[in-house]
């Protein structure tokens, strides 16, 4: 059963007290309320639709579930079509990652130095797939605020390596939903382009039904649109282990 309790951070906490008023509110504070949107249910469950779309406009479909405990903990399977059903993800603290591959009956660790290679023909990397914690990755700076929308520059901190020179990051100033974020690449040039849509609460939590990623390089994009999902379940460290990777569902 879906709950409804939002387990809030002292940031978000002072604010909606009115004892931080958001036009006061730094760079790096706002990064940190989009980070505790991103992951405030204490754990999810969802089953989504995947598009992938290429030049042509001609698109393929997958299903596929996420599990997600905190900031740290996701998995990804596909269960459909037929030639990726099983195929998974499980990214863990301290940047960690790992893939199952059926065909292959294998897990393997997903290097440091692959981890922004695209996973599974999909325009995400696996970087983007693991999880949404930009303020630990990433030095903000505010750039061209609106009456509803902040916008963060954002560079990589000096001890992460990423393949992205720069990010521009527009956020909802009624919900800190970071809802477009452009990914820029070491020449500065614009590569890729993430976008949600939809956006509503549901079950006392922001959620976006509907992001895409588009590939500007490659001409070629990917949908994901959300079926179904719970929050609060009081999910298992079990389920974010190797073994766990092999199951179909």
């Amino acid at each position: 059963m879906t709950q409804t309790f939002v387990r809030l951070p002292f940031l978000m906490s002072l604010l909606i007290a009115g004892n931080l008023l958001a036009e006061d509110m730094s760079a790096v504070e706002i990064l940190i309320m989009a980070d505790s949107v991103a992951n405030a249910p204490q754990d999810q469950y969802m089953e989504s639709t995947m598009v992938l779309i290429d030049k042509d406009g001609d698109e393929k479909e997958r299903k596929m579930v996420m599990h997600q405990k905190g900031a740290d903990m996701r998995l990804v399977r596909f269960l459909s079509p037929a030639d990726q059903k099983g195929i998974s993800f499980l990214s863990l603290p301290d940047d960690v990652m790992y893939l199952y591959l059926p065909a292959f009956r294998k897990i393997r660790m997903i290097a440091s130095h692959v981890k922004n290679q695209n996973f599974a023909g999909t325009d995400f990397s696996y970087d983007d797939m693991s999880s949404f914690k930009f303020a630990e990755e990433y030095d903000p700076v505010l750039t061209e605020p609106s009456n509803e929308h902040y916008q963060l520059e954002l560079t990589p901190k000096a001890s992460v390596d990423k393949d992205y020179s720069k990010l521009i990051m527009t956020i909802t100033k009624d919900s800190y939903v970071s809802i477009r974020v452009e990914y820029y690449d070491k020449g500065g040039n614009l590569w890729k382009v993430m976008t949600k849509d939809e956006i509503s609460r549901i079950g006392g939590y922001w959620v976006a039904k509907v992001m895409q990623m588009q590939d500007l390089k490659k001409n070629h994009s990917t949908k994901m649109i959300i079926n179904e999902i719970e929050y609060d379940m009081g999910q298992s460290d079990d389920i974010y282990t190797k073994r766990n990777l092999k199951r179909t569902r």
